[in-house]
């Protein structure tokens, strides 16, 4: 019980590091010594050059822990990485490298479960547990590198959990994981997926972070949302296309709409036409033009959910409708499809073998 009352180590910033450094008698360059070797994956007792001393008094004032590699599947056909991730209370996690040519990027979770209960989603499976800190967001990002060998360039935020559920966390890691003394990677390299929790968002806007925000779309109105995304009887279709208008002329910054495609549900050439006009009429005017990009995802077939993906016929279809309404739509390329990369597959797994 004593190891629940310490502080993770690793969710410190420099600057906590300064202060605790110098309040613990030590020299306040210590901290600089110490902040970018956590972030490389050492623990502080593998640190030669702290001695013994401050070793001991870290290991009195704090818990250190990675997550643990339980599971790694990797993809004979493109290399995607997913992994399986036992956290210190014994919960798990998933996270996904993914291979291109600019870099490696990481998908990461942000809580262990999910309470949004989206119809279509693994992750929700099973309601939420808890909230990951700061440490476990980026002890996400440093455990994978660590295994790869490799630098990792890029993070998305869209793995199990609902980011801006756990705000002030995930807020902090944001933070962590940009300092230079770091892992240093650039928030124009972040991407965080959000279902639509509109007081988040404006709260998010007044951040002065230049990440990428993505949108958890996956319907034109309100009664096609609310069948599948039960966090739209909370923030309607207007109220949140509103925020994401305020969002990008507040910050610049480009917003993405992520559409699962779903056969039969929200998937028809009707559907398509109604995206094209919402999406036109809340974000674009005679003066102001957001740029407005859709990307669509055939879904993840789960067998709770009885959810099937559409065709590629109605998929091309889709898009080819948005296109001619003036709207950018992509296909998402499926990586990993041989390992089951989706979020959620793996730890659900796990909870049923446990």
């Amino acid at each position: 019980m004593e190891t629940e009352c310490k502080q993770e180590l690793l969710s410190l910033s420099l600057s906590e590091l300064e202060e605790w450094m110098v309040a613990a008698g030590e020299p306040k360059y210590r901290a600089k010594q110490l902040f970018p070797q956590l972030h490389r994956g050492l623990s502080p007792d593998e640190m030669t050059n702290l001695g013994k001393r401050l070793q001991e008094k870290l290991r009195e004032a704090f818990v250190w822990h990675l997550p643990v590699v339980e599971q790694r599947l990797v993809s004979a056909l493109d290399g995607t990485v997913k992994y399986l991730f036992s956290l210190s209370d014994g919960n798990c996690v998933e996270s996904v490298v993914m291979k291109y040519d600019h870099g490696n990027t990481v998908c990461i979770s942000s809580q262990v479960g999910c309470r949004m209960g989206c119809r279509f989603c693994a992750s929700t499976i099973g309601g939420k547990v808890r909230d990951l800190t700061p440490a476990e967001l980026l002890g996400q990002v440093i455990a994978a590198q660590k295994d790869l060998g490799e630098r990792i360039s890029n993070i998305v935020m869209m793995g199990i959990g609902e980011p801006l559920d756990n705000y002030d966390n995930v807020l902090k890691f944001l933070h962590l994981v940009n300092d230079e003394n770091g892992i240093c990677i650039g928030y124009r390299h972040i991407s965080l997926s959000t279902c639509g929790l509109v007081d988040k968002i404006e709260r998010l806007m007044g951040e002065d972070l230049p990440i990428t925000l993505s949108i958890s779309l996956h319907a034109p109105d309100d009664e096609t949302r609310s069948a599948i995304m039960p966090v739209n009887n909370r923030w309607g279709v207007d109220a949140l296309l509103d925020a994401c208008r305020a969002y990008f002329a507040r910050t610049g910054r480009r917003i993405s709409f992520e559409y699962t495609l779903i056969a039969g549900k929200n998937d028809s050439p009707e559907n398509a036409q109604k995206l094209a006009r919402v999406l036109n009429a809340k974000l674009r005017s005679r003066t102001e033009t957001m740029p407005i990009h859709v990307n669509l995802i055939p879904v993840n077939e789960v067998s709770e959910t009885g959810f099937k993906h559409s065709s590629k016929a109605a998929v091309a279809a889709f898009a080819k409708i948005l296109e001619s309404k003036g709207i950018r739509a992509t296909v998402r390329r499926k990586l990993g499809s041989d390992i089951n990369a989706s979020c959620g597959q793996l730890r659900r797994a796990a909870m049923k073998d446990g």
